[in-house]
């Protein structure tokens, strides 16, 4: 007996899996741009350079696309999506990143899929079967063994904890919120909205970025110009595509395959050559994430398998 998914649902399975994968390869690399950036604009500017640069690419291609505003039922997810991850998130995470050692960086915020998986199955009903939980133990294990290895003995100021605690959280909950309003917005449209959100709210650092920009080399400029393009306005949206197709839970573990992305693209183009402890780290968050992913394979190859229920949506979509 044949329990091959249909060919459209299949189809749909290797879109969204192609979306999550683009993403985590984009903001993997944003690690080496805001470490470029990071040394000629202060957190706030930086992260409104980036925002602006997003939402300028957006509106452009939302007005190619004439996608339209966003039905009055998403913008709820979305307001509170654009204040909480677009905006305090990348400042938060920015000055946090100042004043604490990488290791210590990385292990607070790499909580976030573990609260994006609790926050999920809490108040959007998401499921936590034993192989996701499994996968996202295994990432955790990783994380945490890549951030140690990062620490390199540096010290950590309570405020910088508390920056990236508040980035974590925030980040956890900008996606669950995000998540309903792609039931009736395209992932284009809460992207682009949620965008110009987080550009509102970090607009009090204006000054300084016009500041800053005017002494900062050409390189920090576009390298913050790079992450508005490419992490912010084609990953985010990349994410919100699969988002739209999967639950939280699952894309919140998929993202594990970050620190090992950064391991090589430091190594690649910082020349940062990674030790054992290192590589060890980024192969568990890679094998944590493939542990995570294998359910949806188990359940397309089981019994009477059906493919994950998509939302209706209205609007224009990202593809």
């Amino acid at each position: 007996m044949n329990h091959t998914p249909p060919r459209p649902a299949r189809r749909a399975e290797l879109l969204a899996a192609g979306a999550a994968a683009v993403t985590v390869v984009l903001w993997a690399s944003a690690f080496v741009s805001i470490r470029s950036a990071g040394d000629a604009y202060s957190p706030g500017a930086l992260a409104l350079g980036r925002l602006l640069a997003g939402a300028l690419t957006l509106g452009v291609i939302c007005l190619l696309r004439r996608e339209g505003w966003p039905p009055r039922s998403a913008w709820r997810g979305i307001a509170i999506s654009g204040l909480l991850w677009f905006g305090v998130y990348m400042v938060a995470l920015n000055w946090g990143e100042q004043l604490v050692d990488a290791g210590t960086a990385a292990l607070i915020v790499n909580t976030g899929p573990i609260l994006i998986a609790l926050l999920g199955a809490r108040l959007l009903g998401d499921p936590m079967p034993p192989r996701l939980l499994a996968g996202m133990a295994v990432s955790f294990a990783g994380a945490v063994t890549v951030g140690l290895s990062m620490s390199g003995g540096g010290g950590s100021s309570v405020l910088g904890v508390v920056l990236c605690l508040l980035a974590a959280v925030t980040y956890a909950a900008g996606v669950v919120a995000q998540k309903p309003a792609l039931g009736t917005a395209s992932p284009l449209q809460v992207t682009t909205f949620g965008c110009l959100v987080g550009a509102v709210v970090c607009l009090p650092f204006a000054g300084q970025l016009v500041q800053e920009a005017a002494e900062a080399p050409a390189s920090a400029t576009l390298n913050m110009v790079y992450l508005g393009i490419f992490p912010t306005a084609l990953a985010f949206t990349t994410w919100a595509y699969a988002l739209s197709r999967t639950t939280a839970s699952r894309m919140g573990a998929t993202t594990y395959a970050a620190p090992a992305l950064v391991v090589l693209m430091s190594w690649l183009f910082l020349g940062e050559v990674p030790g054992l402890l290192t590589l060890v780290g980024g192969v568990l968050c890679l094998a944590g994430v493939a542990v995570s992913r294998s359910r949806a394979a188990a359940r397309a190859g089981g019994p009477g398998a059906a493919p994950e229920p998509r939302p209706e949506r209205t609007g224009g979509s990202a593809r």
